[in-house]
């Protein structure tokens, strides 16, 4: 009896939990499909008495979400995908290639994780002007290509890589560009794909490095728009919640989609580091 009741207290607990967690989003999505101003009346409908797509409309033919959309998505992906190639090449290669001062270089990035990384925004934006790279896409791009965090990640999953597979490929005469393509990287793939969920979401929703070095708006990407959209029609709830379902929906599919591979690295990671 006690068994039954405690089980059923914690299911109830959880339910709760996730109702709570859940409402906000279901409300985001309720609101973006009412017309102009419902969402302002007391009490607030929980749901649209004639659902529009009214909002939606307007974002893509007068506010250009599409154009805004299609900057994040170029952005996210290209940095998402020379992310996994160099953070996956570093990753490896401090786990398992021995070179002079490899252990000196894995402390001193460990260090760098400790810096905030708004500290290094002054200094990182002086080196993108001075590439001449500031107001274009290779700004956001190039900055979000390689990481400490990233590195560190594959690192400790390639540590349990054996040594003796390597070692063999070696002594077959594989180069070591073959060796991480045909066996590192499969062996790499489930911490991959958590790394790639973790640098486009990061990248899809990174809203004040964009702000800083994307001035002209064309180039601009969702969160900056729809930041600037609320200056302007901060009245209009629907419109915004609208803009809020746009830049939401693609990461949450992504992450629900992937979320099983996402699991499996932090696990697998976590016990083999």
């Amino acid at each position: 009896m006690k068994s039954w009741l405690a089980t059923a207290v914690i299911n109830g607990v959880l339910v709760a939990a996730a109702i709570i967690t859940l409402f906000p989003l279901l409300w985001m999505l309720s609101v973006s499909f009412m017309p102009d101003g419902m969402s302002s009346v007391f009490p607030p409908p929980l749901v649209p008495e004639n659902p529009t797509l009214a909002n939606y409309r307007e974002l893509f033919a007068q506010q250009r979400m599409g154009r805004y959309f299609l900057n994040s998505l170029l952005v996210a992906t290209v940095a998402t995908l020379f992310s996994l190639l160099l953070n996956g090449m570093a990753g490896y290669a401090f786990a398992k290639l021995r070179f002079a001062g490899r252990e000196h270089l894995t402390r001193l990035l460990l260090a760098g994780l400790l810096i905030p990384a708004q500290v290094t925004m002054i200094p990182l934006f002086g080196l993108m002007k001075a590439l001449g790279l500031v107001n274009s896409y290779a700004a956001v791009i190039v900055p979000a290509t390689a990481s400490i965090f990233g590195i560190f990640l594959v690192r400790q999953y390639a540590l349990s890589i054996p040594d003796e597979l390597i070692d063999a490929a070696r002594v077959d005469g594989a180069s070591e560009t073959r060796i991480f393509r045909s066996i590192v990287a499969p062996l790499l793939a489930p911490i991959l794909v958590t790394l790639g969920i973790f640098t486009f979401l990061a990248t899809w929703n990174d809203f004040m490095w964009p702000l800083i070095v994307l001035s002209d708006r064309e180039l601009q990407t969702l969160p900056v728009a729809l930041a600037g959209m609320a200056r302007e029609y901060v009245q209009d709830s629907e419109l915004m919640m609208a803009g809020s379902v746009i830049t939401i929906l693609p990461v949450l599919v992504l992450f629900l989609a992937l979320q099983r591979h996402y699991i499996q690295g932090i696990l697998m990671g976590s016990v083999k580091g």
